[in-house]
């Protein structure tokens, strides 16, 4: 599988596991139209394949995500490119969302686990498309930026509601007011990352994997479950846990988890 949008993302699967490599290294993955439509199609495509376990997220050369395009924002400086007028981004396209916000929101609602690797930069949009995954893997010297008022602006691809919960209020509101560049150390500290790797694509693969060995159908109740556990209020989450676990009890891989734990062999899930 491959996305078009003239190759800007690249993606593998194999044994369940896509990998998914935003491909503009020459431009350090910085996000042009062609991105934001080739990150929104690739998703769709994810969601409805048959037998995908996990995903990862990760960027190809020096960067995981730059931003917006530096071409996008000379434009909207100058007020010269049609798709950046004002209004543009009032209209909701993709059920909750927007076009540029579903590029990042588009991993959250994808019904299995995905884990962004990131190394190099990571600001502005290309940080909201990190917060999309349900992991962050970074190295230690990562580069992380909510950098939007650097041009003016504010975060706008989903990254308010993508924080939510990973961040105190006060430490996020620094963050967005003076756009500083954090460390990958310092981001697992505040919150926005789960964790320093030294290599964080491998690693994220190597957990992709482990999780492609478990049951397909509590991996995807455990994601919708957190869906509630951030949306929801009280009620919802105990309804959503119960609804979940009863649709589970009894079903062909649950009870192939306890067999084959019990005969110490490796499991054989259904699709």
């Amino acid at each position: 599988m491959t996305a078009d949008n003239s190759q800007r993302i690249v993606v593998t699967i194999e044994e369940g596991v896509a990998e998914v490599r935003l491909n503009r290294p020459d431009k350090m993955n910085a996000l042009d139209q062609a991105m934001f439509d080739a990150l929104v199609d690739t998703g769709r495509q994810l969601a409805e394949m048959p037998g995908l376990r996990a995903v990862v997220l990760s960027g190809e050369g020096k960067a995981f995500c730059a931003g917006l395009d530096m071409g996008r924002m000379a434009s909207l400086g100058e007020g010269t490119d049609p798709s950046l007028k004002r209004g543009r981004l009032t209209p909701r396209t993709h059920g909750m969302s927007n076009h540029p916000q579903y590029a990042c929101m588009v991993w959250r609602e994808l019904p299995v686990p995905v884990i962004a690797a990131v190394h190099g930069a990571a600001f502005g949009g290309g940080l909201q498309v990190a917060l999309g995954a349900d992991l962050r893997y970074v190295t230690a010297d990562a580069k992380l930026s909510i950098m939007e008022i650097k041009w003016g602006l504010v975060p706008d691809m989903g990254g308010m509601l993508l924080t939510r919960g990973l961040v105190r209020p006060d430490v996020l509101n620094e963050l967005i007011y003076t756009g500083r560049i954090i460390s990958g150390t310092e981001a697992v500290e505040l919150g926005l990352a789960t964790r320093v790797c030294e290599d964080p694509r491998a690693a994220a693969m190597a957990v992709a994997r482990e999780i492609a060995m478990k049951s397909p159908d509590a991996i995807r109740a455990g994601k919708r479950l957190m869906r509630v556990t951030e949306d929801g209020d009280a009620l919802a989450i105990l309804q959503a846990e119960s609804v979940e676990q009863d649709a589970l009890i009894g079903a062909p891989n649950q009870t192939e988890a306890v067999r084959a734990n019990m005969e110490k062999r490796a499991p054989r899930f259904l699709p």
